[in-house]
């Protein structure tokens, strides 16, 4: 079956198929978004959502979705291949997008559902589901992972993951 044929499943990266708890300490106080990302090829893979992915690739398109600005693609693609994960589009955010999560990410699957069925969104981020959910979405929380009042904030506040 071809790819586009298949249903999207759209999975979030940080905190849902990576473990970004390590590098956390750069959001802390004064952040340094550099050495934030440039940290993100150390991250573990989290067993649960690795698992989902590859299950989902069974029957859907795998998606990948992240706040990531796009100057990190090279190493999020190797980060991706690196652990297993099912090829598929990975998107981006803009490097000069800072606008909230909830705003950036349910764009990707609105925009897939004006000629796919969106099968599923995975995400740890809770205004992001609902988002999603509000658009009409089938949403799985990704609640895995540890969670960062740090990582929250700037994902509301700076629009930077």
């Amino acid at each position: 079956m071809r790819d586009d044929a298949r249903p999207p499943a759209v999975f979030d990266l940080d905190g849902t198929l990576a473990d970004a708890g390590h590098r956390q300490h750069f959001l802390e106080g004064r952040r340094d978004w550099s050495a934030f990302f440039a940290a993100a090829v150390d991250d573990p893979p989290l067993a649960q959502g690795v698992a989902l992915a590859r299950s989902s690739a069974e029957e859907c398109e795998v998606l990948h979705l992240t706040g990531r600005p796009e100057r990190c693609r090279r190493d999020t693609l190797a980060w991706l291949e690196q652990q297993g994960l099912p090829r598929g589009s990975l998107c981006m955010r803009r490097d000069d997008d800072r606008r909230p999560a909830r705003h950036t990410k349910p764009e990707i699957p609105k925009r897939l559902a004006r000629n796919r069925d969106v099968r599923l969104l995975v995400d740890d981020d809770e205004l992001v589901c609902v988002a999603a959910e509000r658009a009409g979405f089938t949403v799985l929380r990704a609640r895995w992972a540890a969670s960062s009042p740090g990582m929250r904030d700037a994902q509301e506040r700076e629009g930077r993951t």
